[in-house]
């Protein structure tokens, strides 16, 4: 049950955000700001030269004139600071971090061998027997002359724990991942290995002569079998006995040795140039060099003809509608807080959107027509409509024609029309979810731009004649704008990964091949999954969430079962196997892996990751209770992490409600005879079960959503196990045999 509070944090203001916040959405919507601001005062022509003429000199030219400072100037010297920068640069070591988790992996599966070879070497009658074994437990790692050669050695016993010593020394030094490219820009000599396992963090410097990479680890296995004095025998097959464990566990950090070449350039101080006054800057007769355009620059950029205070106004103006735009994008206006695919998403369409608007009022057609006819505006609208929510489009409804306005590049018609078109673009795409709903939005877009353009037309007393251009063009806008969303739509979907109610319609598709698959591998888990996305999606509808999400998440949510099916019960019939096992922990392993296998899945499939969370959340981290009760019969001290599913508990609503719905639909086919009052009780338990576990503790539904959810399920449960009539059972009349005892058709036709 989560309070909304609003804090700073939860809009993108680059310059007060604490470093809690993902910087690169705040970097992205500061530098979309800056943009857009340059856009539009260069557009404007705020900056205009006196020094040099346009095009007057060009590195490489010959000046015809001289040109003399008649003031001091420093300035900073781009190129050679460029150069101070990449000389830095060069010197910065790439940075490649150590994998404990990798190296834990190796050693893991090497002890495994170590296991098998100490049981095999009194177990086994001969070489052939003793190969065949690991042959089978490590198909295709060891040759049958290396096997053999370990089996016959009469020092064998100690050879596991030389390879065990060995393979250690090889993976602590690190095996380096080199990538083929990206190096090039760091210190060519030196690279920085990074261990951080727990609370130790270590830092060295490493020569590349001496770094080990997959090619050279054979070699480096060699040298410290040499020197470390093991028998001959396991000199001989030490490398090939190692060789299938070694993998690489030390990897290139792309991120963190650019963060080092990033606060490099921070902290160097650019190279600042001086020009005296009356210094000749650039001599006739000579050619012009960068240095001496760099200094034109400088001297250009003190020569501003306009009035500073015009410039300062605009900026002012537009700082305040960006504020003004953050805020409406804030999670106290919103809801939530905007994923950075989201953020980029936005920048993206507003600078796109300043820039055009720019362009168009720079080609002075607005004697004719309104700038604004030009734009499509409700496309910049609906996009962020049905890829991201109705109220961040009808925030930028309201600030991208209104920026456009007090910039300058619209005048009070332009305004009118863009501000009626992306009003009537958030309205038309609303509960949209099919294709078609988009061309119907598009014709309204184009009806409401009509009557908007009539009325400009009549407030300005156009003669008749100009009406229907203007309203042909208004119509051609809207209907055009609908039809492009139907082609950019489908990409950004895919792009931004998100959960359209388009995308959701097509995963819900019950053809779709995994869910086929489903239903083949698992039948039980299929029918459980398909009643959990029924309760799921009532109670949602009834609470004001996502129906269609908790549909599609429902669908997914047990697909990790398809590899192990029959060890679920809704699979099985009269046998469990789950008694073969015979262990507590081994059978709770089992249950608990069809979380992880369901996320891998739903991500090798590009599943948008709010349905990848329902997955991961559907049972939190709730503990296994059957399995762990059994091992609390059998074991003084049992781990309860060992019983817990590895999720976490569900953070949106539709999470908490599938969690709910899975619940209570596994745990109802337990009863006997359900009536309606049976159903509530039962259920009422399921739910402050999970409330007092804290499973619904981040999920955000309040005491009412979870009475309301009870309710929705026990109707749906109710009317599925209603009872039925029991029909009296009779003996067929013997003048009508039944058609199991009637004689056969002597013609042999039924």
């Amino acid at each position: 049950m989560k309070k909304i509070d609003f804090k700073i944090r939860d809009v993108y203001f680059a310059s007060l955000l604490p470093k809690k916040l993902r910087r690169a959405p705040a970097l992205v919507s500061l530098a979309a700001y800056c943009l857009s601001l340059g856009l539009i005062i260069g557009g404007q022509g705020y900056l205009s030269f006196s020094v040099t003429g346009n095009g007057e000199f060009e590195a490489g030219r010959v000046a015809e004139r001289d040109v003399v400072a008649d003031q001091a100037v420093s300035y900073i010297d781009e190129a050679a600071t460029r150069e101070k920068i990449d000389s830095l640069e060069k010197q910065v070591p790439a940075v490649f971090s150590y994998s404990a988790e990798a190296t834990r992996g190796v050693l893991s599966s090497y002890e495994r061998l170590l296991v098998l070879v100490e049981d095999l070497f009194p177990a086994a009658d001969s070489a052939e027997t003793f190969s065949r074994v690991i042959g089978e437990q490590f198909p295709g790692a060891f040759s049958r002359e290396t096997l053999a050669s370990l089996y016959e050695d009469p020092d064998r016993e100690r050879f596991p724990a030389n390879g065990l010593q060995t393979l250690r020394h090889i993976l602590e030094e690190g095996v380096f991942s080199l990538p083929e490219t990206g190096l090039e820009a760091f210190n060519p000599q030196v690279a920085e290995l990074r261990r951080n396992d727990g609370p130790r963090a270590e830092r060295e410097k490493v020569d590349y002569g001496r770094v080990i990479t997959l090619d050279k680890a054979g070699e480096a296995v060699d040298r410290y079998i040499a020197r470390s004095g093991f028998q001959p025998g396991f000199a001989r097959i030490g490398r090939a006995l190692l060789d299938p464990f070694i993998t690489e566990n030390v990897f290139f950090s792309r991120e963190e040795t650019e963060q080092i070449a990033a606060e490099l350039r921070e902290r160097a101080e650019p190279v600042t140039g001086y020009i005296e006054r009356g210094e000749i800057v650039v001599r006739k007769g000579f050619i012009v060099t960068e240095e001496d355009m760099a200094a034109l620059d400088a001297l250009n950029a003190q020569a501003r003809s306009r009035d500073p205070r015009l410039l300062l106004g605009r900026i002012l103006i537009f700082t305040l509608i960006y504020g003004f735009f953050v805020f409406l994008l804030g999670r106290q206006i919103i809801g939530r807080l905007l994923k950075p695919s989201e953020v980029y998403l936005l920048c993206v369409l507003a600078v796109v959107y300043t820039g055009a608007s720019v362009f168009f009022k720079s080609l002075n057609i607005t004697d004719r027509y309104p700038v604004a006819l030009f734009l499509p505006t409700s496309l910049v609208i609906m996009l962020p409509a049905i890829l991201i929510d109705i109220r961040a489009s009808l925030a930028a409804a309201i600030i991208l024609p209104l920026a456009a306005f007090l910039s300058g590049a619209f005048d009070s018609s332009s305004y009118i029309l863009a501000l009626a078109s992306s009003i009537a673009a958030v309205y038309a795409v609303r509960g949209a979810e099919r294709r078609m709903d988009l061309f119907k939005a598009g014709l309204v877009v184009a009806a409401i731009q009509c009557a908007a353009a009539t009325a400009i037309l009549l407030i300005q007393r156009q003669p008749l004649i100009s009406y229907p251009p203007v309203l042909f063009w208004t119509a051609f806008n809207g209907l055009a704008s609908g039809m492009m969303v139907l082609g950019f739509l489908p990409i950004l979907e895919h792009a931004l990964n998100s959960v359209t109610a388009f995308r959701l319609i097509e995963l819900s598709d019950l053809n779709a091949p995994i869910l086929k698959r489903l239903f083949s591998a698992a039948p039980g888990t299929y029918s459980h999954s398909l009643m959990v996305a029924t309760l799921a999606e009532n109670a949602c509808q009834e609470i004001g969430a996502n129906p269609l999400l908790a549909r599609v998440g429902a669908y997914y949510h047990d697909i990790g079962k398809m590899e192990n099916p029959s060890y679920f019960v809704e699979n099985q019939t009269d046998y469990n196997k789950h008694n073969d096992i015979n262990n507590p922990r081994l059978s709770a392993t089992v249950i608990r892996s069809h979380v992880k296998l369901g996320v891998e899945k739903a991500r090798s499939l590009g599943l948008p990751k709010e349905v990848v969370d329902i997955i991961a959340e559907h049972h939190g981290n709730s503990v296994i209770s059957w399995f762990y009760n059994e091992a609390l019969k059998r074991e003084a001290q049992v781990d309860v992490e060992d019983f817990s599913y590895p999720g976490s508990p569900p953070r949106s609503r539709e999470s908490a409600v599938v969690m709910l719905a899975d619940t209570t639909e596994a745990a109802c086919r337990t009863l006997k005879k359900p009536t309606a009052s049976r159903l509530e009780k039962f259920i009422q338990e399921l739910i402050m079960a999970k409330f007092e576990h804290g499973q619904l503790s981040a999920s955000e539904l309040t005491f009412i959503d979870l009475e309301t959810i009870k309710n929705s399920f026990v109707r749906v449960l109710a009317s599925h196990y209603h009872a039925r009539i029991e029909y009296p059972k009779k003996e067929p009349p013997q003048s009508v045999p039944s058609r199991e005892n009637a004689p056969k058709n002597p013609g042999g036709r039924e």
